[in-house]
């Protein structure tokens, strides 16, 4: 059985608001470092068999919102 992670995030494109709030508290907690932060999301799937096909057409029916999030697939 093959395990497969898959990370979301929003497009670059879109303002990120829970990851301006993120920076914004980090900030003020004294990481003046922070430049910006991004928040997405870690989807881990267990497929047997693996095809990295059937995968992308999970991620592009429900997993991901293709006009909004771009996705990795990494196989573990």
């Amino acid at each position: 059985m093959a395990t497969v992670r898959v990370f979301v995030t929003l497009k670059p494109s879109l303002l990120d608001s829970a990851g301006r709030t993120v920076a914004g508290a980090l900030q003020k907690l004294g990481y003046s470092e922070l430049q910006d932060a991004r928040i997405g999301k870690m989807i881990e799937l267990q497929v047997e068999p693996y095809s990295e096909e059937r995968v992308k057409e999970m991620c592009d029916q429900l997993l991901a919102n293709p006009v909004i999030e771009d996705y990795r697939i990494e196989k573990v």
